[in-house]
C-alpha cells in the first residue's frame, strides 16, 4: 500500500503548487494564441522532449537530429536504435497530445503505452508491452553514454503484476477521494512506478510520458507547449539524486517523499516559466 501520510506540506511546496495552478488558469484565459502559434510550439516542445528523454537514458541524439528524423517521412525505416526510439515516442506523445481525454489509467493501457513506446525498436520487440521477467535497475548516464550510478533496487518480476495494480488502485482512488491535490498524486504516482520499474527497458521514458498524461487529464493542458523533459535533462544530478533518496524508502513505515516531490514541482515550475518566455516572444 502506497503511504502518503508522511508527506510534509511546506511552505515551498504550497507555493509552487499556487504557482503551477495560476499558470494553468491564465493559460486557460488566454486563449489568444493563433492555432499555427500553437501548433509550432507543440512541435518544438515535442523535439526537446524526445531528445532529453532518450539522452537521460544515454542516447547522443543531439534535437536537431531528432527533428530531421521526424521530418522524414518514412518514419518506419529507421535503422539504428536511437532512430526507433525517436520514431515510436513521437507517434505515443501525438496519441497522448490529441486522445488523452480518453485514455484510462489502468494497467492495460500503460501496457499498451509501452508496446507502443517502443514499437519500432527491435532490440525490445521481446518484452515491449510485457511486464520485465528478470530483475532490473534505473541507470544515470553522463552526455558522452556513459554510466554514472543506478537507482534503488527495483520490484521484482514476481511482485511487479501485483504492485502495479495496487499503483494504479491508489491513482484511481486518490482522483476520486479528492484527499490530495492533483500534482501530490501525479508526483507520488511517477516515483512509486519508477520504484517498480515495471518492464525490462523504458521505464524512464514511459515514466515521463505518464506523467504527461496524468497532467493533461488533471487539467495542466499547457504542458504539450512546454517541455518537462528538458528540464528534467538540465538537471539531471537532481533528479536522479531525488530519486535515490525517496525511492528507498517507499516500502517504509516512512517514505520520504520530500526529495522527488519539491523536485518535481520546482521541475513544473520551471517548465512553466520557460513557456512564458516563448509566448512572450510569440506576442
Amino acid at each position: 500500500m502506497i503511504r502518503s501520510d508522511t508527506i510534509q506540506i511546506t511552505p515551498e511546496i504550497l507555493a509552487l503548487i499556487a504557482r503551477l495552478n495560476e499558470f494553468k488558469g491564465a493559460w486557460r484565459a488566454m486563449g489568444t494564441l493563433a492555432p499555427e502559434r500553437l501548433r509550432g510550439l507543440r512541435r518544438v516542445a515535442l523535439i526537446e522532449s524526445i531528445g532529453s528523454s532518450i539522452r537521460i537514458e544515454g542516447s547522443k541524439l543531439t534535437d536537431r537530429e531528432v527533428e530531421r528524423l521526424l521530418s522524414n517521412a518514412q518514419i518506419r525505416t529507421f535503422a539504428a536504435g536511437d532512430e526507433q526510439e525517436v520514431a515510436g515516442y513521437a507517434e505515443l506523445m501525438e496519441r497522448i497530445f490529441s486522445f488523452w481525454q480518453h485514455i484510462p489509467f489502468t494497467v492495460n493501457h500503460i501496457k499498451q503505452l509501452h508496446r507502443d513506446l517502443l514499437a519500432y525498436s527491435e532490440k525490445d520487440a521481446w518484452h515491449r508491452g510485457h511486464y520485465k521477467t528478470t530483475s532490473n535497475s534505473a541507470a544515470a548516464f553522463e552526455e558522452n553514454g556513459v554510466q554514472t550510478g543506478v537507482v534503488p533496487q527495483t520490484a521484482t518480476p514476481f511482485d511487479t503484476p501485483r504492485l502495479m495494480s495496487e499503483l494504479v488502485s491508489w491513482v484511481q482512488e486518490e482522483r476520486t477521494a479528492g484527499r490530495l491535490h492533483p500534482l501530490l498524486i501525479i508526483a507520488l504516482s511517477i516515483a512509486v512506478f519508477l520504484e517498480i520499474h515495471p518492464f525490462q527497458h523504458g521505464n524512464g521514458r514511459l515514466s515521463r510520458v505518464l506523467t504527461t498524461l496524468l497532467l493533461l487529464q488533471s487539467g495542466y493542458t499547457y504542458v504539450q507547449y512546454g517541455s518537462l523533459e528538458n528540464v528534467i535533462e538540465q538537471n539531471k544530478e537532481a533528479y536522479y539524486l531525488a530519486l535515490q533518496q525517496t525511492l528507498g524508502t517507499i516500502r517504509t513505515d516512512t517514505p520520504n517523499w520530500q526529495p522527488w516531490l519539491v523536485f518535481f514541482l520546482r521541475s513544473l515550475a520551471e517548465q512553466v516559466t520557460g513557456l512564458e518566455r516563448k509566448v512572450e516572444r510569440e506576442n
